[in-house]
Order: structure tokens, then sequence, then C-alpha cells
């Protein structure tokens, strides 16, 4: 799969807060997608192929306005702007079901967001204002800078090409965002644009928008302060389908712990059972759960369901390992599949395998302190890593790591 995401750093809102920082607006949307990177690791997001700045991409942008003022699409203002003519596109409205009976011929809409009730032609092309200082570009209509919605079709047209298969978005980039991208692309290629497209849903805090005036505004580095981890920011945030909105609560982190405490445990047992077995024939209930997780998740992704076969396994599993009836090369089997699933999950990779460096040495050193018999030194060691957060228990098979 090739994926695609861009960084939209020519908005009119990312323009105004530049200006409003006092920094050129490169530098000032740099700090953002630094953040945003190092969030996409600690939540176990695999990287998408591409990551163009619309910044970057300007002459494709104005490539694709000059094709559709070429085929009759687009036309130029008084003031030097060039905007789209949503009348020469009949199917403009078709995602967001809009009633075209009250539309105004000829109006004009300047800013990237607007109301369904406000439509009219949208901006391809804006011409130089004061406001937008050193942000503008030369173009055949005069100096200026693209609308908002050009970018995502010109870009996605040069990674993915005229058409692709998935788009993906919020739902409040249904309209007008959305909408646009469609209208300006078909216009331009008299192709379709995207196959199908996913919108999930907003997401709550506590019950209500998360806002910074109510108290409840939480970025993921105020998370892990806290003491969560990523993997458990993550299950809890994928926990919901992605049309559901979800009401994200500390609550919701804690249930996240404990579900990944219950994964962890059953792949630890997996592990320890398998040996170094051979993975053998997985046991028909380990086959039942495969086919339920694969049938939700082509459910429009049912993570809901997925989940449930999951935890169903687990319960399964722990009671067939209890009584002996998973032979090594059965649990080996089971731990195959459980990485299978993990490439859609990345969660099932117990917490200890990926506790930080400082965490492990400090394992180490309690070890080393043990087999010299220094106990003091090893409580030490011990304490260290219960107020990092960690317990460790001593087993046949060497220490255990677990979250507190």
């Amino acid at each position: 799969v090739t994926q695609v995401m861009n960084l939209t750093d020519g908005d009119d809102k990312t323009i105004r807060k530049s200006a409003a920082a006092g920094l050129p607006l490169r530098e000032y949307t740099r700090r953002y997608a630094d953040a945003f990177f190092r969030d996409l690791e600690a939540l176990g997001i695999e990287r998408a192929e591409h990551y163009p700045a619309a910044t970057d991409h300007v002459p494709e942008m104005i490539a694709l306005i000059r094709r559709l003022e070429e085929r009759g699409f687009a036309y130029r203002s008084e003031d030097g702007s060039v905007y789209f003519n949503i009348e020469r596109f009949p199917a403009y409205g078709r995602l967001v079901r809009l009633d075209r009976s009250g539309l105004k011929a000829g109006a004009r809409v300047a800013q990237d967001e607007y109301e369904k009730e406000n439509v009219g032609d949208f901006a391809l092309w804006k011409a130089w204002t004061p406001e937008d200082g050193d942000v503008a570009w030369d173009s055949p209509w005069g100096r200026g800078r693209p609308g908002w919605h050009i970018e995502c079709s010109a870009m996605s047209m040069k990674y993915l090409g005229e058409s692709f298969d998935i788009h993906t978005g919020g739902m409040d980039n249904i309209f007008p965002h959305h909408e646009d991208e469609i209208a300006q692309s078909e216009a331009a290629t008299g192709r379709p644009f995207a196959r199908y497209w996913l919108h999930c849903a907003h997401l709550i805090v506590e019950g209500r928008k998360m806002s910074k005036s109510l108290g409840n505004f939480f970025t993921l580095r105020d998370l892990l302060a806290k003491g969560y981890s990523g993997r458990e920011v993550r299950y809890a945030l994928l926990a919901a389908h992605y049309r559901q909105s979800l009401n994200f609560t500390l609550a919701s982190l804690d249930a996240a712990r404990a579900a990944l405490r219950r994964t962890d445990e059953f792949v630890t047992r997996l592990r320890e059972t398998a040996g170094t077995a051979a993975a053998g024939a997985a046991p028909e209930a380990a086959l039942a759960a495969n086919a339920r997780f694969r049938e939700a998740l082509e459910d429009d992704l049912n993570i809901s369901a997925a989940l449930a076969a999951l935890f169903d396994l687990v319960h399964e599993g722990h009671r067939a390992l209890d009584t002996g009836a998973w032979k090594p090369e059965t649990a080996a089997g089971v731990r195959e599949m459980l990485y299978d699933w993990d490439r859609v999950l990345n969660l099932l990779t117990p917490e200890a395998a990926s506790a930080p460096p400082e965490v492990l040495a400090l394992v180490e050193r309690r070890e080393t302190a043990r087999r010299a018999r220094q106990w003091a030194e090893a409580d030490r060691a011990r304490d260290e890593l219960r107020a990092l957060g960690w317990l460790v228990q001593d087993s046949p098979q060497g220490p255990k790591l677990k979250r507190a």
C-alpha cells in the first residue's frame, strides 16, 4: 500500500499564526511537523511512504489551475485571484448531498473554510494581500498563493496518479474541502478522483469537546508525563470504530492498561510454552478467532469485533495452557498467528520488550547484584524501577518486567 499524507503549511490559519508569532512560515511549521513525527513514533504508527509539504509543490498547483482554465472551469477575478466555477461542474455537492437549488450563481468564497449556506465559487489562487507577508509566489496571474483545496489535488495526483483508491480525513473536512477537491480534480482530468472516502468522527474528552478553558485539553506529551505509555494511548484511540465519536478519558487509559496486561500475559505464556519449537498447526479455537478477526476488519474496519475475537482467544488460550492442551508447537503456531495480527494492531508486543533503555539497564544492574549476593544493591535497583513505573518479578526463566 502506498500512503501519502500531506503537511498543510500554507493555509489561511497557519499563515495568520506564523505572522502573529513573528516567524517565517517554514520555521513556524517545522516545529509542529517535528512534534508530529515524534508522536507517530510514540504511538507506534507506521510511517506513510510520502509526506509532501504544500509549499514544496506550488508549481504543480499552478499547472493544475492552468489546466482548469484551459478546460473552462476556472476564471480570474478583478483582483487577480482565480476561482473555480461550480456552475460548470454539475456533480458539485454529491459527497455532502448538497441542495444546489439555492446556490447563487457567481458568488465567491475566498476563505479556506466556510459553511454550506455560504457556498459559492471557491478560490484556486489568491492574489497577494499585505496580510500574507512574504508568503507568496509568482504565477501567470500575478504574485499570490494557492488556495487550500488545490494543494491536496495537486499532491495526490503527483504521488498516486489522477485516480486512487482511498481518501481519508475528518468529518469536518467533508465540506467544503473534500467536495472542492473532487470538483477541481475531476474537472481537470475527466476521471474519478478517489474511489472510497473514509471519514473519522471527532474526539471528545471527558464527555465534552477538548478545550484548554475546560481543563480537558491533553497533548500526547501530557499523557506520557502522567505515566501512560504510547502503546496504552494507542489502544485507547484504536479501540473505537473510526466513524464513532470517541470519548477519551483517563479511565479509558486505565482500561487500556488492564487490557494490555491481559494480552501481554498471554503472549508471554505462549512464548514460554513454545520455547524453541517450530510453529505447528493452530488449534481450532485459534483458527476460528482468526476468521472472525479478518472478517471484522474487512467489514468497514470493525475494530470492536476484531478485538472481541482477540480477547475470546486470550480467554480460551489461557484455559488450554492451564490444562496442557496446547503443546509447544501449538503455542508456537498461535504465537505466529498473533504476530500476523500485530501487523494491523501493533499492540501485541509485551511492554517489557519496548521498555526504555534506562529501565532495561536497571534490570541488568539488579541481576548483576543478585548474582553477587549484593541484596541491598538489588533492592535499590528494584525500588528505582518501581519509581519509574515498572515491576520486576523473578521466575525460573529469568526476570520478568511489567508496568506497575
